[in-house]
């Protein structure tokens, strides 16, 4: 008979955490790099116990926001391309619930996390214990019910032993190149202290292999190889899922090898070093005017690992040329049929290799001059979008000059920037040198204002050779900052420079540019009875940081360059224009303005709107 061990659910679940491993070029490590946790009563009793007796073993961070450690688990299960992982764990209520939006970041990039949140009693006798929400028409509902839609696999646990089948799919979503995303298992609050006699062999060591290869079916194969035979201006667009499978080596070599051009999308920009001279840089919405010129033209776009998101398209109005068909090499089935495209379900690695050797000495031609062409007309942009010399109406710098500063000021090969949202990812995407894989890291998929300083930690965790450096709105800040605290409690050391454009610049400019009158973004157009004059420098200093603010794209270079030496977290303040914003290079998106308004700003909008609609394609 197989032997037992005594053990409560929530030991069940630290015991089992601590035993799961990877092997990471040759050394073998834990999977699971830690627990963040924020303790209350349906969590703090059983699993903190639980996690203390694993401490040495499987180490807990302490946050300020739920929302925020989540966050930063999400960012280091990306920044170490999707290989180790990190679980969360909160109370019931509030709590669980401020882990929702994180949950929502990591499904939509594809990203594992595990969510632990505590549920209310399965026996149900305290009912309704505190912050349990009642559902009048449901006695099962509770607000963990909220995890369902943004997590890859749910499932509550309501008796000890369910735990295990739970936790060993858990595993199997969490480290599948297909199923990858968040988990969520929700711990009723008394069962996680109830005790059962578990399989020693439960928590024997299992190692877990990440990158699992998918190759590609002979068919589907063959489908590919006529497709690329007979395209005379084919484009590669380079998604997230290059990184994650770490075939950036493979994809530069791919495109060399045939002479096709390569663009990123924000999660792929970093695949190819954009040096390269095939490298067109970003693509669609925030594209740049090289990428989107010869997508424009393309007869066949070969997609490696995206999933097609409208920014990457232009709201599918970028492709133009009527004979233009897809490609999709992407390991996730349901991204790579999209939009009627010729699937090639497999590993990115594995799909070029097989590629490339099937094709053998296959090349396009007669686009070199075009490339050469567009990046030399594209380089001479961003030099001019980093200039100093330019001045907007304001008199302040526009987010382009304060990124080419940044870019000065830092070795971009030690480097890592962080970003998220606002007007500052579509800058970035378009201006950002990115030349090693990684060193890019923007949080594009949800676009969830908020992530940047939470993200940075996560960052550092998995990079703490790198030099983190965030680049953040005061609005994003606003939304969440405490996390700036944690990293210089924790030691995590990352360097933020917070651009104060004093309010939302991006929507301010996006409601102007679809007709509507500048309101309630900016906060000079906001309801309000005080102006707020907000010192972000005192309010970074409060927590702990260093901080600075600068008056000058000089200031701010010898800012940047010193906060390397800090031996804790900097913050640099900058006041910036909300209007000014690079003109070269992007595409139209598609973003609904109204038929019928009194403003005749909206009626133009409208028309150029229909206008532009009709050059978008259907499949």
């Amino acid at each position: 008979m197989e032997k037992t061990i005594r053990l409560t659910m929530a030991q069940a679940v630290t015991h089992f955490l601590k035993s799961q491993m990877t092997m990471l070029d040759g050394q073998k490590m834990p999977i699971f790099a830690g627990v963040w946790g924020i303790f209350g009563h349906g969590n703090v009793a059983a699993l903190g116990e639980a996690l203390y007796q694993v401490r040495q073993e499987l180490p807990t961070y302490r946050a300020h926001n739920e929302q925020g450690m989540a966050h930063a688990a999400v960012a280091f299960a990306k920044a170490s391309f999707r290989r180790r992982f990190m679980a969360c764990t909160t109370s019931i209520g509030p709590g669980a619930l401020n882990m929702v939006t994180a949950a929502g970041v990591a499904h939509v990039n594809r990203l594992p996390v595990l969510f632990l949140p505590g549920d209310v009693f399965a026996n149900r006798a305290p009912d309704p214990v505190l912050q349990q929400i009642e559902n009048f028409a449901d006695g099962t509902v509770s607000v963990n019910d909220a995890f369902r839609a943004v997590s890859r696999y749910f499932d509550r646990i309501t008796r000890p032993e369910q735990i295990m089948p739970a936790l060993r799919r858990a595993m199997q979503v969490l480290t599948d190149p297909t199923d990858c995303g968040p988990v969520t298992l929700s711990l009723c609050q008394d069962v996680q202290a109830e005790a059962f006699d578990y399989p020693e062999s439960f928590f024997e060591e299992k190692i877990w292999t990440t990158n699992r290869r998918a190759r590609p079916d002979t068919n589907e194969l063959a489908h590919a190889l006529a497709a690329i035979q007979k395209a005379k201006k084919p484009l590669i667009i380079a998604g997230g899922g290059v990184l994650y499978s770490l075939a950036t080596d493979e994809l530069a070599k791919f495109a060399e090898q045939h002479n096709i051009p390569v663009a990123v999308t924000q999660a792929g920009k970093s695949a190819i070093d954009e040096r390269h001279p095939l490298a067109l840089g970003s693509i669609g919405v925030t594209g740049t005017s090289a990428a989107n010129a010869l997508a424009v033209e393309a007869d066949l776009i070969i997609g490696i690992g995206t999933r097609f998101q409208d920014f990457t398209t232009g709201s599918w109005a970028l492709f133009r040329n009527k004979q233009t068909k897809l490609l999709s090499i992407n390991v996730v089935p349901f991204d790579a049929g999209k939009h009627d495209a010729i699937a090639l379900v497999c590993d990115a690695r594995e799909g070029l290799l097989e590629l490339s050797g099937k094709l053998g000495a296959f090349k396009t031609s007669g686009i070199k001059e075009t490339v050469d062409s567009e990046k030399a007309c594209w380089n001479e942009a961003v030099r001019a979008a980093f200039t100093t010399e330019n001045r907007t109406e304001s008199g302040l710098p526009s987010d382009a000059q304060v990124i080419g500063a940044v870019t000065r000021s830092i070795d971009l090969e030690k480097s890592v920037v962080v970003c998220a949202a606002g007007g500052l990812p579509g800058e970035l995407h378009k201006l950002w040198p990115a030349t090693v894989p990684g060193s890019y890291h923007l949080e594009y998929g949800f676009s969830c204002m908020g992530y940047e300083i939470a993200g940075a930690i996560g960052v550092k965790m998995a990079s703490p050779e790198k030099n983190v450096v965030v680049m953040v709105g005061d609005g994003s800040y606003m939304m969440m900052n405490s996390e700036l605290a944690t990293s210089v409690m924790i030691g995590k050391k990352i360097t933020v420079v917070l651009l104060d454009n004093r309010g939302y610049g991006c929507i301010n400019r996006l409601q102007m540019a679809t007709g509507g009158a500048n309101f309630n973004n900016l906060l000079k157009d906001s309801y309000q009875i005080v102006t707020p004059e907000i010192d972000f420098r005192q309010h970074a200093e409060a927590m702990g940081a260093i901080a600075v603010k600068v008056s000058s794209l000089g200031e701010l270079e010898a800012a940047v360059r010193a906060a390397e030496g800090n031996d804790r977290s900097t913050v640099i303040v900058i006041d910036t224009d909300p209007l000014a914003t690079t003109e070269a290079g992007g595409h139209w998106w598609d973003v609904a303005v109204p038929e019928v308004s009194p403003r005749a700003e909206v009626g133009k909008a409208r028309a150029q709107y229909e206008e532009a609609r009709r050059l978008q394609r259907y499949n």
